[in-house]
C-alpha cells in the first residue's frame, strides 16, 4: 500500500494534533472558531463509503470521541460536522466548534471570512488542552 500524505493544503493551514488509530487529528489556523480536522491515513480516498467498513467504524468512533471532548471544552451552541472536500479531494471531517455569536453564524464557516491565523501560543495552548482531553486515544 502507497504510504500516507497528507494533502499539501491541509498541511500548509493546519497544526497536527496528534494520530488516532486511523485518523490524523489536525487543527485548522483560523483563530475565529474551535477547528478540527480528522485525515483517515487511507491512500486515494475520496469519500466515506470508499473506507472499508471497519475503517468506516474506526473513524465513526474518533469522530465521536472527538465531538465528545470540543463539546466538553468548549461547550459550543452547535457542533458542525462535515466531510466536504470540494477543494481538498481527500478525504477529512471537519469538526467546527459554533456559537451564536460567533462571526459567522448561522453560515457555514466555510468561505465565509478570511481566516485569523493563531498569535503567539495560542495554537500550541489549544492543541495542549485537546490532547489531554484525548490522552486515552491518541497514539502520539
Amino acid at each position: 500500500m502507497p504510504e500516507f500524505l497528507l494533502h499539501p493544503q491541509l498541511a500548509q493551514d493546519c497544526f497536527k494534533v496528534g494520530s488516532f488509530s486511523l485518523s490524523e487529528l489536525l487543527m485548522m489556523n483560523d483563530s475565529q472558531y474551535p477547528w478540527f480536522i480528522l485525515v483517515p491515513r487511507r491512500h486515494n480516498i475520496k469519500e466515506i463509503y470508499q473506507l472499508n467498513s471497519l475503517d468506516r467504524q474506526a473513524l465513526q468512533a474518533e469522530s465521536c470521541l472527538l465531538a465528545e471532548a470540543l463539546a466538553d471544552i468548549y461547550r459550543p451552541d452547535k457542533l458542525n460536522i462535515a466531510a466536504i472536500g470540494n477543494l481538498v479531494p481527500q478525504l477529512h471531517v471537519h469538526h467546527v466548534v459554533r456559537y451564536q455569536t460567533d462571526k459567522a453564524w448561522p453560515a457555514p464557516v466555510w468561505g465565509k471570512f478570511a481566516s485569523l491565523p493563531y498569535a503567539g501560543d495560542q495554537p500550541e495552548q489549544r492543541i495542549t488542552q485537546l490532547r489531554s482531553a484525548l490522552s486515552n486515544h491518541l497514539i502520539n
